[in-house]
């Protein structure tokens, strides 16, 4: 079905604009823009279009070993998604690059392609932005629209510098942290030493690097 709802005059990407619901939902549904990331948050949208290379790709991967691998020996229940959209309809929506569920009684969203509905279940535990050229809105924009979504932690890393910042998100705010609080004692220390591992290292070796980290500090509790 061919959406009837115009589009906003000036359509720009990789920068929010102004636009109404209805608007940003004839965008999101329309495929030219497949392989568009979308949010939404306080009437304006966000379309980003920046191309995805090695930078982005190894630092996502890195980082969800990092935060699986932890939970694997920490014995904690975790669910990995990656680039899902996540929706407060009419309100705001989200498509973080790693989201995870953290801990036993989260009720899972269902197996389909479609927006997970925010009303009806719940929001990820942790949501992670890999950015190179959207830092400053990762740390600015879409920090306020996981803010006012409620998500319980948020991680910035930086893939031009291997720099990870993360953020407590409590009372409609957040603050910096140095260990995750939804994944309890990991360092994001750990996270950065393992981004600059991944420079030079395969996968094989800095796994097993992390395996006797996570072991060697659960051991020493």
């Amino acid at each position: 079905m061919v959406s009837t709802v115009p589009e906003p005059q000036n359509l720009v990407t990789d920068d929010w604009m102004k636009a109404s619901w209805e608007e940003f939902l004839s965008l999101a549904d329309n495929p030219a823009y497949e392989k568009a990331r979308f949010y939404y948050d306080d009437g304006c949208m966000r379309i980003e279009m920046a191309a995805v290379g090695p930078i982005y790709g190894r630092d996502n991967s890195v980082v969800a070993r990092v935060v699986s691998l932890f939970a694997t020996v920490r014995n904690i229940r975790i669910v990995e998604y990656a680039n899902t959209s996540f929706r407060k309809a009419g309100v705001r929506e989200c498509q973080p690059d790693i989201s995870f569920y953290i801990g036993a009684d989260c009720r899972l969203p269902p197996r389909t392609n479609s927006p997970v509905d925010v009303n009806q279940y719940d929001l990820p535990t942790l949501v992670i932005e890999i950015a190179s050229t959207t830092l400053n809105d990762d740390l600015g924009r879409k920090r306020l629209l996981y803010e006012r979504l409620g998500v319980k932690e948020y991680w910035v890393v930086n893939g031009n510098t291997g720099k990870a910042i993360a953020f407590e998100v409590f009372d409609g705010g957040s603050r910096q942290i140095q260990a995750s609080k939804v994944l309890p004692e990991l360092q994001i220390a750990t996270l950065e030493e393992a981004l600059k591992r991944s420079q030079t290292e395969d996968d094989g070796t800095i796994n097993r690097w992390l395996l006797q980290t996570f072991s060697k500090a659960k051991e020493e509790q």
